[in-house]
């Protein structure tokens, strides 16, 4: 037997930053996200010899132990770890024998919300071999639990509920862990059009969102004026944004993008950098109206919203840089599961 899983990726087109600790709780967050087609996959394969053997094979790495009912936190696969020790826990199973593999299409500190997607695929592998009654809320809920209070990895809530639904959702977090996912019915054409008019091009460059996502909580306990008034305003984009979305008005999402842009650089230092005002300066010149950093910031991925024919001269124009354009659509799928 053998259990797989995949969640998707996302790109956060407007409110990311609001999903995290304290703002949530203290002002409530709005997210606009949508999943791409690029994916975390984890197969498991259960075995009998008392031994747990890890393989992240998009990172060339493996590790073995014997079989336990609490695997050491080390820095070694601690995501897998962490999914397995909560599951055994929290579901009081014995010690397991297994071996697990898991592979990303897209590398850490890419902003394209990676780590989280993975532990929601490989919390899903679990729920599927041992049919856990875990509802999409609950798989989502306690992906962010383990990750951000079992692991102390910093971060918001949104990726874990994307990976989970899938599709186009407009997110509302407050107090309380309560997160409401609002799926948004859009035309297959208007899809297509985003897509085709969106340029997601990688920097070659990654980032640990930790230290980001500190400053930004720190600026909310700290009641930073400055840092407050512009998650209130990425809110209120997330609003603009659904609405244009639903209404077909593609031509203002670019303005919204640059919009966001110019309030998400205000919420902490080190979410822009040198050679992302070089990139997007290059993207608007040649005809972008708007982009923004995918993520905390600090580098990995960045889009732009390209309108008519301008796409070609936008991708042209990156070319100058050390990146890559990346192709991809958007799916209307979130976690899936199976066996073989």
């Amino acid at each position: 037997m053998i259990i797989r899983s995949k969640a998707p990726l996302r790109l956060g087109l407007a409110g990311g930053g609001t999903d995290v600790s304290p703002f949530s709780e203290e002002y409530g967050g709005y997210v606009l996200n949508a999943t791409i087609n690029l994916y975390a996959y984890c197969d498991i394969i259960p075995r009998d010899d008392n031994k747990i053997v890890i393989c992240l094979e998009d990172r060339n790495q493996r590790y073995e132990c014997d079989s336990a009912r609490s695997l050491q936190i080390n820095g070694e696969a601690d995501l897998v770890k962490g999914v397995y020790n909560r599951v055994v826990k929290d579901f009081d199973l014995p010690s397991l024998s297994f071996e697990i593999h898991t592979y990303v299409e897209a590398t850490a500190g890419s902003g394209l919300g990676s780590s989280s997607t993975l532990v929601v695929a490989i919390l899903g592998a679990f729920v599927q071999w041992f049919s856990l009654p875990l509802t999409d809320y609950d798989i989502a809920l306690l992906a962010y639990s383990i990750e951000r209070e079992d692991l102390c990895l910093a971060g918001g809530k949104q990726d874990q509920y994307a990976a989970t639904f899938g599709g186009f959702n407009f997110m509302e977090f407050y107090a309380n862990s309560k997160v409401i996912v609002n799926p948004l019915r859009i035309k297959d054409k208007i899809v297509n059009e985003l897509s085709r008019n969106l340029v997601l091009f990688h920097t070659e460059t990654s980032r640990e969102s930790a230290h980001i996502i500190k400053q930004q909580q720190d600026n909310v306990r700290k009641h930073n004026e400055q840092s407050i008034d512009a998650m209130l305003h990425l809110k209120q984009q997330s609003l603009q944004m659904k609405e244009a979305l639903l209404k077909n008005d593609l031509d203002s999402i670019g303005l919204i993008l640059n919009s966001v842009w110019d309030y998400k650089r205000k919420m902490a230092k080190g979410i822009t950098t040198d050679l992302f005002e070089k990139v997007y300066k290059v993207a608007l010149e040649a005809g972008a109206t708007g982009g923004k950093i995918s993520g905390a910031g600090g580098g990995g991925y960045v889009f732009f919203y390209c309108p008519g024919m301008t796409r070609y001269r936008v991708v042209e124009a990156l070319s100058r840089f050390k990146g890559k354009v990346r192709r991809f659509e958007f799916t209307n799928r979130g976690l899936e599961t199976w066996q073989i």
